[in-house]
């Protein structure tokens, strides 16, 4: 399967509050927050939700398109994903913009508060899927992630008219974009990704039900932190596949990136959606246990170790000949 990643590609400054932010809150004065948090770690990582997936399914032996735009500081990080497996060739470089950057601090509980500064991505809607198609040979699957809300809605309207599967991620962008801009990046997807709290956005932005939701793509995908992963049809009965059990819990920026990486690799390779989600709890449990979203170490036989202590030996047999390519 030659898959189109779309999505931001940025600069990580991850930081770390001792405290839990909910302590610092006052009910009576949520209209007028003023707070400063101080931050006992700074990590600076490479990221980027797009970036973030496409670096995880070359890691598991595929070749992915990133789609997206950056800054003229992009060259060291270009060059990274390049020998991680990922095709560079469609990301635009700014003459102008840095490449953007996400700035987030998370507290004891694991909540998170974040910034994110676009940058170059403003300028991911001037780019052509068309273009892209061809000088890939084909596409036969375009994941649209977070990215500048012109880009994501041009990306999702080519590739439907290119007859290319679509699979729609809207995640941090829900925040952003309005109702008849949600539907239009939703209706049409093969595969449509959410966590827990944006399927309850994405409900309330554009007035669907869930059943109204499952009517208009093929499969939802809800990511629900420990309690693993929900994959829901309209025409089969609801999925539940629980989380691979974390031994340490280090950073949980980027986790949900690395369950989508895992699954789409797994459906990339013809396996049945449990066996995939499996995969992509596996992922994201690593990334869960380290520090910045593409510095983690994927050692086929330790994730198939993981697999075999949460889901048996069937279900490692089954990802085993994935891993195979994996680096």
């Amino acid at each position: 399967m030659r898959i189109a990643v779309t999505g931001s590609i940025a600069t990580d400054h991850l930081l770390v509050f001792p405290g839990c932010f909910t302590d610092q809150l006052i009910a009576e004065q949520l209209d007028r927050v003023s707070l400063s948090f101080l931050a006992d770690r700074l990590e600076v990582r490479r990221g980027g939700v797009g970036a973030n997936i496409a670096f995880g399914l070359a890691r598991l032996g595929l070749r992915p398109v990133l789609v997206g735009a950056a800054g003229a500081d992009f060259a060291d990080y270009g060059a990274r994903l390049q020998a991680a497996g990922v095709n560079t060739s469609a990301v635009r470089i700014s003459e102008t913009l840095h490449t953007a950057r996400f700035m987030c601090t998370t507290d004891s509980d694991q909540n998170q508060i974040a910034t994110f500064y676009a940058g170059a991505m403003a300028e991911a809607r001037h780019i052509d899927l068309t273009d892209v198609r061809q000088t890939s040979d084909g596409l036969d699957l375009v994941l649209v992630g977070a990215d500048d809300p012109g880009a994501m809605l041009r990306h999702t309207v080519t590739a439907h008219d290119l007859d290319i599967d679509v699979a729609a991620d809207p995640s941090q962008q829900l925040a952003r974009l309005d109702a008849g801009q949600v539907k239009r990046l939703v209706d049409g997807a093969r595969w449509l990704f959410t966590n827990e709290y944006e399927a309850a956005l994405l409900q309330e932005r554009t007035g669907w039900g869930e059943s109204a939701v499952l009517r208009r793509v093929g499969t939802w995908v809800v990511t629900r932190g420990a309690d693993g992963v929900s994959i829901l049809s309209a025409h089969t009965p609801r999925l539940d596949v629980p989380a691979v059990p974390s031994e340490a819990i280090v950073d949980p920026t980027g986790v949900g990136d690395a369950f989508r990486a895992g699954f789409l690799a797994g459906v990339a390779r013809e396996l049945p959606y449990k066996r995939a989600a499996q995969l992509g709890c596996a992922l994201a449990t690593v990334v869960l246990e380290s520090v910045g979203t593409q510095e983690y170490k994927l050692l086929p036989g330790e994730l198939l170790a993981r697999i075999d202590r949460a889901y048996g030996h069937t279900a490692a047999r089954a990802v085993e000949p994935l891993l195979a390519s994996a680096a």
